[in-house]
């Protein structure tokens, strides 16, 4: 049953972006826009109840854990634990397998990405974008949903790149015709670099598989974490640079991260939802479910590097928010700084850190996720996104949207009760207990440096509030808009706000998931 489960969580969207592609006629706009919505509402039950299944007592990857690693196996981080698994011959000659499972890591990650999703495709029953073609776009989300998905749910590295791959160009055609129509030179520009960027990334995470293949004789990723390349050097290392500078290209981590800003500037607002909500998390996902487990040795020996980066990310993208001028790209920097916490914590291959690693993981997608709606909003009533042209007094002219978007830039902070703060609060724990085989020294000089980046990240979402939402409404006067905040807009926002808090007050909902670190 969860075996089926799984794969018709892959080819559910998958079919219907056919179906929507091969009947222009008889499906409308709307109607597709309606058969999206149903249909990637199907998918979050779906992996709802696949997630529900997975954690019943009964389930067999629970008592296969305990018995082959013990309760807590603390040396062990992203093993796959398989679950709902199919395994088959795919291409025999290369022992290339179509090999699915989940577990806890990816199990919530999966049902993020139905729930946004899902979200998007709420969004456009109203909220379309002026070049209209919505059943091309709901196309398009659902094959990205496709995507995301099957990348979480690989256990094959072969199989991992193929849907990792399956993402590109649809997001590429996402930002290049439904961005920003005021600037179409900039926004086919930010397509082709994020195009660009992910190949030459996708390239090198590539060749990394080939030679844990030439080494191994296996793409397979569960055999893999049971036999992992334990040198440091040579062979492994080579892999594992190739892999992580791959991986960090989609995170993406400094200084690679150079597609993002404009991505994100340029790409409609359902587009940089799931851009920020999602597929950065292809990145993050795979360092803990390919690096860690399968090249531990070589992870060791660049951890250092891979938590300077990303510590040089925490800085330098909270000192480029505090000099931006548009909503956007604020907090598509923000975005850099964010996930620049996430590498941190992978870096020290400790519990703590990996467990802040994932939580922030899913916190980032659902408070970004919910500042990009809300930036879109302000977009689509003033028709524009730069502060300068905005003005001051949001409260007073747009209350309710101007109440949530200080209440997600206090989430995105880290403030203690919302879901931004666990996952920092241990990455910056896990900094000051790294893995026994790491520099401590080094660590704790870069768990101070990220402390002041997250002071860094507080000043520019409250520089934010200050130069967007406050102000006197006798010098900028309200403009009049026919709605606050409307009723697709507050059904969309309001599971996002809702988990926000939810997981803030009850972090271990999600942090129960990973007691197997």
């Amino acid at each position: 049953m969860s075996q089926s489960l799984l794969i018709a969580l892959l080819a559910v969207p998958a079919l219907t972006a056919v179906v929507l592609w091969g009947l222009p006629v008889v499906i409308g706009e709307r109607v597709a826009a309606i058969v999206g919505s149903a249909v990637s509402g199907l998918v979050l039950i779906g992996s709802l109840f696949l997630w529900w299944d997975m954690n019943r007592p009964h389930c067999p990857c629970t008592y296969e854990a305990v018995a082959m690693y013990g309760p807590l196996p603390r040396t062990l981080p992203g093993k796959l634990l398989p679950f709902a698994q199919t395994d088959v011959s795919w291409i025999p000659q290369l022992d290339v397998r179509f090999h699915l499972a989940v577990d806890g890591i990816s199990m919530p990650l999966i049902t993020l990405t139905a729930l946004l999703v899902l979200l998007c495709c709420l969004y456009s029953l109203k909220i379309t974008p002026r070049i209209g073609r919505v059943r091309s776009l709901i196309a398009l989300l659902l094959v990205i949903e496709t995507g995301v998905i099957g990348t979480f749910a690989a256990a094959d590295l072969v199989l991992f790149f193929v849907f990792f791959e399956v993402v590109l160009i649809p997001m590429w055609l996402v930002i290049d015709i439904w961005g920003d129509h005021h600037d179409r030179p900039g926004r086919r520009r930010a397509a082709n670099t994020f195009v660009l960027m992910t190949v030459f990334g996708s390239a090198l995470m590539l060749l990394g598989f080939l030679l844990i293949h030439r080494q191994t004789g296996t793409f397979d990723v569960r055999f893999l974490g049971e036999h992992p390349l334990r040198g440091g050097h040579g062979i492994p290392l080579a892999a594992a640079v190739l892999i992580a500078v791959g991986l960090a290209v989609k995170m993406p981590l400094w200084p690679l991260h150079i597609w993002l800003p404009d991505a994100h500037a340029k790409a409609p607002t359902v587009g940089s939802v799931l851009l920020a909500g999602v597929l950065l998390k292809l990145g993050s996902y795979g360092m803990i479910r390919i690096l860690l487990p399968i090249l531990p040795g070589a992870t060791t020996t660049i951890a250092p590097y891979l938590a300077g980066f990303s510590v040089v990310a925490i800085v330098a993208g909270s000192l480029a928010c505090l000099a931006q001028t548009d909503v956007k790209r604020l907090i598509a920097y923000s975005s850099v700084g964010h996930m620049g916490f996430i590498g941190l914590g992978i870096a020290t291959m400790s519990p703590e850190g990996l467990n802040g690693a994932l939580y922030a993981n899913i916190a980032h997608g659902i408070i970004t996720g919910l500042l990009f709606f809300l930036a879109g909003a302000i977009k689509d009533r003033h028709d524009t996104s730069d502060l300068r042209a905005l003005g001051r007094a949001l409260y007073a002219r747009l209350p309710r949207i101007g109440g949530l978007l200080t209440y997600a830039c206090l989430a995105s902070l880290g403030l203690p009760g919302l879901a931004g703060f666990w996952g920092e609060m241990l990455v910056l724990l896990g900094a000051y207990h790294p893995a026994n085989s790491l520099p401590r020294t080094t660590f704790i000089v870069l768990m101070v440096i990220a402390g002041l980046g997250a002071v860094l990240t507080a000043a520019y979402f409250l520089r934010l509030i200050r130069d967007l939402c406050q102000g006197d409404p006798a010098e900028y006067p309200p403009t009049p808009f026919a709605v606050d905040l409307s009723r697709i807009e507050l059904v969309t926002f309001g599971p996002l706000v809702v988990l926000t808090v939810f997981l803030g007050l009850w972090p271990f909902t999600l942090l129960n998931e990973w007691v197997t670190l």
